[in-house]
């Protein structure tokens, strides 16, 4: 491998894979480290609703094919109240709809594509150490100025090595140790002027199944009762995807099949519909919290997807926000790249206002849809109240659909 690249990505998630991708069709070359090996990444099954913004750069960035034939294409999602479904027509609202394809499937086409196109994915490689990346904002001077940035990195195979970048992305998740360079070592909180590290805990989590069965129905179904929360999704014909509210503190000896099973026809079934079962073949605890971290670059540096954001998975918005930060990265860094750095300077500024909107989505939607423990009857029934009033309202309905599906992601002449 050469020891320069115009731009260093540390992690094959859905951002810095994306990433790598856009930059090669601009002309841009990048190398990717990933800490984990191909087949863990390709193999570790992960939820994915893919809005209609992220569905558009698939097809035109040619990643499509696959989740055109294999996807489910879905025009709309429906909200069960104590086994009573309401329909929330996405499509009908909207005009767009939303893909159901697992997160490891679209890592699946975009490793093909990138080895396809000669990219460099270097699997089973930690990286040891950045430096060089410099404290001050991007400007004309940063860009062509004192010298590259420095990654050191062990391969696969135990050698160390050493590449120059003119650019460092940490898209290497939410445990980045690369953040604290952006946001300060340790910041918890926001300091006098906003920036840092800004968090919100939740009070419960989601136990989630893998199942060998039918589908209970093509559309997904969010499901709220008195015992707590249900999402029945799916993922192909042959296997579903089920969550149950469960406490954060569970595990998952504490869940027996006969008690998954019995909390989800409590929680989902209707009179009209039942969920289908099978053998569950994977369970685990899915831990709730929201954190932003702003801004989300420094000097050479720059963070993308869950490594500078993460939201709650209610809303369906973490994969397609890492997204649609390096649908605006992308092209900011091939203008830096090319002496134009205005765009990456305000990268900070334009994706967060974004990232936001989606953390209160995300809040909204787990906030009416979950029991939370120890909710007074006044914070229960007020809580009904306001899901009766969306659904009730086609206002509602709409606004719901509106930020279910997102917002068109931007575009950027480089």
């Amino acid at each position: 491998m050469s020891e320069y690249v115009p731009v260093a990505i540390i992690g094959a998630g859905p951002a810095g894979l994306t990433l790598s991708h856009l930059l090669h069709q601009h002309g841009v070359e990048s190398v990717v480290f990933e800490s984990r090996s191909r087949e863990d990444v390709e193999t570790t099954v992960r939820a994915g609703i893919l809005e209609q913004g992220t569905l558009d750069l698939m097809r035109r960035t040619g990643v499509g094919e696959r989740m055109e034939r294999e996807a489910d294409i879905d025009e709309g999602i429906e909200i069960s109240v104590q086994g009573e479904r309401t329909r929330i027509d996405l499509t009908g609202l909207t005009g767009h709809t939303v893909a159901v394809y697992p997160q490891h499937e679209y890592l699946i086409d975009l490793v093909a594509r990138r080895l396809a196109d000669g990219g460099t994915v270097l699997f089973d490689t930690t990286v040891d150490a950045v430096s060089g990346t410099g404290g001050a904002d991007v400007t004309d001077t940063d860009v062509t100025g004192s010298g590259p940035a420095v990654v050191d990195y062990t391969d696969a195979a135990g050698r160390p090595g050493r590449v120059r970048a003119d650019f460092v992305v940490a898209a290497d998740g939410s445990r980045s140790p690369y953040r604290g360079l952006v946001a300060g070592a340790g910041t918890d909180g926001a300091g006098a002027d906003g920036a840092g590290r800004h968090r919100h805990e939740y009070p419960y989590a989601w136990f989630g199944v893998l199942v060998n069965a039918p589908k209970t129905q093509k559309e997904l179904i969010y499901a709220t009762h008195p015992e707590g929360f249900a999402l029945i999704s799916t993922r192909s014909d042959t296997v579903q995807r089920y969550y149950l509210q469960c406490d954060p503190s569970d595990t998952v000896e504490d869940w027996s099949d006969d008690r998954i099973w019995e909390a989800l026809h409590t929680r989902a079934d209707s009179p009209d519909l039942r969920i289908a079962e099978g053998e569950i073949f994977d369970k685990a605890v899915l831990r709730f919290r929201s954190a932003v971290t702003e801004p989300m670059q420094r000097g050479r540096l720059f963070l993308a997807g869950d490594a500078a954001h993460t939201v709650p998975p209610t809303g369906a918005k973490g994969m397609n926000l890492a997204i649609a930060d390096v649908a605006v990265l992308a092209p900011a860094l091939v203008r830096a790249l090319r002496g134009r750095p205005g765009l990456l300077a305000d990268y900070s500024s334009i994706v967060l206002p974004r990232i936001w909107r989606a953390q209160h989505f995300s809040w909204w939607m787990s906030s009416m849809l979950h029991q939370a423990p120890e909710a007074t009857t006044f914070e229960s029934r007020r809580r009904l109240a306001e899901l009766s009033s969306v659904l009730s309202s086609e206002a509602g309905r709409r606004y719901l659909a509106e930020q279910y599906v997102g917002r068109d992601l931007p575009e950027f002449e480089v």
